[in-house]
Formats: structure tokens, sequence, C-alpha cells
């Protein structure tokens, strides 16, 4: 069995702790201690990840040094945050197969997502980066820099960028032979790293793509019987928060498109990871499953999650 299974950037960088590398590397820890019992019953895994916590630390290290060193933009900050993350998951996972005495190695492959220089998402951005901020100060830095900045619900205000939709990924050829010699490999951490191409040559933009939506590009590139999105809950409701909220078990592709048709799902938080299910199923995929980090094994091997699958 190949999977793809996508990780939170919270379930790296848990709310609450301090965001030390200390910190990171007991989450990733228990993270890829599970990843490595899969691997031992003959998963072969591809990993990718969430950035925001650890991205947001990044720019916000960045502010705080301006007066001494020069700010990256957005796609060299991705990148950092990929390599940041990529280095601790390859060396936990590879430490927890070595134990194991597995011959299978992990590596992390950092990655670039083509995008188009002309998706609806660069003319309306969207994605909150970085702190927040009071609204003068916000004006403030709008003024200097020309970012865009919205609202919150928390009633601060944060920059916001596009967050157009992947295309294909830049390495694609290195990835599958990577994967085909047996190996783990940690790929398009945060998304990937957005690109446009012109003219056989790459430039990185100011945009942020999803990471549930490339983990499904992804996992239709690579094969995988199985698209694994591994987040803070067991399973997925219809009516959170409400007192009629219901557990779904399992979701027909047709069932899972009306709920996000009906908004069920919000944008910032459940929808993506329904729409990348819905995605990668639709292309072809077997099954693509939504489950909490502790059932990861039962949701590969069992019925824990839940799971979207082709309608009947």
């Amino acid at each position: 069995m190949r999977a793809v299974v996508a990780l939170g950037g919270n379930a790296l960088s848990p709310a609450g702790d301090d965001g030390s590398a200390t910190a990171m590397r007991a989450a990733v820890a228990e993270t890829t201690e599970v990843l490595a019992d899969l691997v031992e019953r003959g998963v072969g895994l591809v990993i990718t990840h969430g950035n925001g916590p650890q991205v947001g630390r990044i720019l916000l290290q960045q502010e705080y040094a301006a007066d001494h060193v020069p700010p990256m933009p957005m796609d060299v900050c991705g990148a950092q945050s990929q390599g940041q993350i990529g280095y601790l998951l390859a060396q936990s996972l590879d430490s927890a197969l070595r134990r194991r005495k597995l011959p299978t190695r992990a590596l992390c492959l950092l990655t670039q997502v083509v995008v188009n220089g002309r998706d609806p998402a660069f003319r309306r951005p969207t994605k909150p980066v970085g702190p927040s901020y009071p609204r003068p100060q916000a004006q403030k830095i709008a003024h200097e820099t020309g970012y865009v900045f919205r609202i919150m619900p928390d009633k601060q205000w944060r920059r916001v960028v596009a967050s157009p939709r992947p295309m294909r990924f830049v390495e694609e050829e290195p990835l599958l032979q990577i994967i085909e010699a047996g190996h783990v490999v940690v790929a398009a951490g945060g998304g990937g790293v957005p690109v446009v191409e012109h003219r056989n040559e790459l430039r990185g933009v100011e945009a942020v793509v999803d990471k549930d939506l490339s983990a499904a590009r992804l996992a239709g590139l690579v094969g995988a019987d199985l698209l694994l999105i591994l987040t803070a809950i067991d399973r997925v409701q219809v009516g959170f928060g409400t007192p009629d909220a219901r557990e779904l078990s399992r979701l027909p592709l047709s069932e899972a498109r009306q709920l996000l048709a009906a908004g069920e799902f919000p944008e910032g938080s459940m929808g993506p990871k329904v729409q990348a299910c819905v995605d990668f199923v639709a292309a072809g995929g077997p099954r693509a499953v939504i489950a909490s980090l502790r059932q990861a094994g039962e949701a590969v091997f069992g019925d824990a999650g839940t799971v979207i699958v082709p309608d009947e």
C-alpha cells in the first residue's frame, strides 16, 4: 500500500508550546513513531505537512530584525520553513526506522509547486500569514510595504496573500525516483513553494498554496492507494459547534460535494481538507480519510476517521 500522509502545521508545533526547537522535536518525535509503525506494517509513505505556525514565526523574526537584516520575500520564507520542518521530520523518522532495523530511509525534498500567474486568487488575497496587528500598525505597514491586510474574527489585522491552486510540482521526476527506490520522502511542505513559469524560467511569488490541495495533487502523482489527512479531530462533523453536531464515518463522493456546496465545512478549517479528499477521489483515487494522529493506524487498516470514497 502507498499512502500520502498530510500533517497539520499545528500537529508539529501544538498550540501553547513555546515554538522552540526543543518543543518541535518533542512533537515531531511523537508523530514519527506513529509513521514508523505504518512503515513497519508495509505502508509506503509520502509525507507532506503544513507550516502555518512555523512560517509565522519566521515572518515575526524578520519583522524584529528588519533594521539589521533584509527581510526575505514570502516564497523564500516558505522554503525556509520547508527545510526546517522537513529536516526535523526526516531526521526523527529515520531514527525511528533505524531503531526498528528497517532498510527504508527518510529524507526531505525541497519542493516547488507551479501555479497559474493569472489565477483569480492573485486578485483577491485571502490567506492570512504572519502576526496580528492593531489597525494603526497594520495601516502603517501596508503604507510602507504595499502588503494587503484584512481584519480577523478577533478584531486584529493580519497580512493576507493569494492562495492559488497547485498545478504541478517542479521536482516530480526525482520525487518519483526516491519513492520507487522504496524510501520515505517528505515533500511539498506548506503546500510547496509557489512559483510561476515563464519562458522556461521559474519565479517565486508572494502566495501560499493550501497544503491539503497540494497533498491531493501529490497523491495523484505518486499513484497513492490512500490520501490520509491527519488533524486534531477523530472524524469530520456536520453541524459543528451546534447541539445537532454529528460525526461522519463514511462519505460517498457526491454527498461530500453536496456538503461542500452547502457551506457545511468552513474555508478556514475543514473545507480545504474535505475538498482535497474530493479532488483525490474524483481523479480516480480509491479512498481518502480525515482522522486524528492517534488513530492513524486504524484509519489505514481499519475504520477510524471519516472516509471519502467513490460513489457506488
